[in-house]
């Protein structure tokens, strides 16, 4: 049986990539940190789409939670391991640095960086030991160039993007892939609060993008199709920054 672990999967991207893995044949584990309502109607669409669905509740920004979470699965499936990690869980807190509240500095970096080290480091061993795994991490456009008024957001971005592409040449030869997607702007509850229309007006392809997107390019990258491409991050913005 084949295991994708996704955080951040109760909504968003993060929901629509636990549903197209699970059309690919993957069983899902769904990590959420709070939203239990929305995390069961996302574990019924990825059960629709022929996975079954366990739902995992933890914090990742959460050290000790998150590693004792992923022992308890494990010990639970002494057969299998997880297969493919898609690090999605984030938030974004805006402001300018100048108005920006150290706890808002922190919270991002800590769901955001301190989460997918939490994460993968749970993960790793077994995939390095069956010699088979799949690391998919979601940066940002803001991560690439940077967003007035997203500091904190670009700089734990940004540091996704260079942190797989050191992990990838650490652990390529044990055929495990790491890659990055960095997705522009998207209909999600991640850009609420944004002026649609003007951001729209500077996007070649003049709209947003849908989390369907996303997911397809994630399930591509979990293919083994894709087991030659490692250490990149791929964008995905209708054309916005290239």
């Amino acid at each position: 049986m084949k295991y994708a672990l996704v955080t951040g999967a109760s909504r968003g991207i993060g929901r629509a990539v636990s549903v197209k893995l699970a059309s690919k044949g993957y069983n899902i584990l769904m990590n959420y940190t709070s939203n239990d309502k929305a995390a069961e109607e996302a574990a019924e669409l990825v059960r629709q789409a022929g996975g079954e669905a366990e739902l995992l509740k933890f914090d990742v920004s959460d050290a000790a939670a998150t590693a004792e979470a992923i022992k308890a699965w494990q010990e639970n499936h002494p057969d299998d391991y997880i297969d493919v990690l898609v690090n999605n869980a984030g938030i974004r807190r805006d402001a300018l640095l100048f108005l920006m509240e150290y706890k808002d500095w922190r919270r991002v970096l800590d769901i955001t960086l301190d989460g997918f080290y939490n994460v993968t480091t749970a993960v790793l061993q077994p995939m390095l030991r069956h010699k088979h795994g799949r690391i998919i991490n979601m940066a940002s456009l803001s991560g690439l160039k940077g967003l007035p008024g997203q500091t904190n957001y670009s700089a734990a971005k940004g540091a996704i993007i260079a942190a797989t592409k050191a992990l990838a040449q650490e652990i390529g030869k044990k055929k495990v892939t790491v890659n990055a997607i960095a997705p522009g702007f998207v209909k999600t509850d991640m850009v609420e609060g944004l002026d649609e229309a003007a951001l729209k007006a500077q996007i070649p392809m003049n709209r947003f993008g849908e989390p369907e997107e996303i997911a397809s390019l994630v399930a591509f990258l979990a293919s083994d199709e894709a087991a030659y491409i490692t250490g990149e991050c791929i964008s995905i913005n209708g054309g916005l920054y290239t």
